[in-house]
């Protein structure tokens, strides 16, 4: 896939950052070998090999997700510090633009 300095001023402006002239070339080459590098990647033939979530094979430790004593207590004291709350949640503003 051939970027253009136009898609990556696009992609700049979508992430609202600014780039200068030469971020946009230094960029649009940055862009080019990773695109170079996901279609070496596609090549190779992965049939047999299954999907893994992390690259070791380790487990995590979870703890019981359980109601302990005097959590209610704890959580009215933290609303109790809020601007704003409501049946036992924290209201916020929307920053939804």
């Amino acid at each position: 896939m051939a970027f253009t300095p136009e898609d990556v001023q696009r992609l700049a402006k979508l992430a609202r950052i600014e780039l200068g002239a030469e971020q946009i070339s230094a960029t649009l080459g940055h862009l080019d070998n990773i695109f170079g590098m996901i279609a070496d990647m596609r090549q190779v033939n992965t049939e047999g090999i299954a999907p893994m979530a992390h690259a070791c094979d380790v487990a995590q430790r979870l703890r019981i997700d359980a109601v302990t004593e005097g959590s209610v207590a704890q959580r009215d004291r933290c609303l109790a510090l809020a601007p704003e709350a409501e049946a036992g949640l924290f209201l916020v503003p929307k920053v939804i633009e």
